[in-house]
């Protein structure tokens, strides 16, 4: 492997991704419901990207969602930054939809 490839394999295996989902109606916080490291983080990234779902970038949040259980809610200690990232992707189809 040249040093580029290495490089860019080091940067798949080190990369996390997280997807969260809310319902109102249902639940009291959002979840966790899917995540994955490597190539499986490259995998939610990139279904994300094909269904038009936005993503956010944010490493320390990453890092922490990841600490989480598929299925399970967010604690309260994350609830503002998370508020923060709903308002982004609400913001993004907003602008995508008028």
């Amino acid at each position: 492997m040249s040093e580029h490839e290495d490089k860019a394999h080091e940067e798949i295996v080190r990369k996390r991704a997280v997807a969260l989902g809310y319902n109102e109606q249902f639940q009291d916080a959002p979840e966790v419901k899917a995540k994955g490291k490597g190539y499986m983080a490259e995998e939610l990234i990139a279904k994300a990207k094909a269904a038009n779902v936005p993503i956010q970038e944010d490493q320390s949040l990453v890092e922490l969602l990841s600490q989480l259980e598929i299925n399970e809610s967010i604690p309260t200690e994350l609830y503002e930054v998370v508020a923060e990232v709903f308002a982004f992707v609400y913001r993004i189809d907003q602008n995508v939809h008028s």
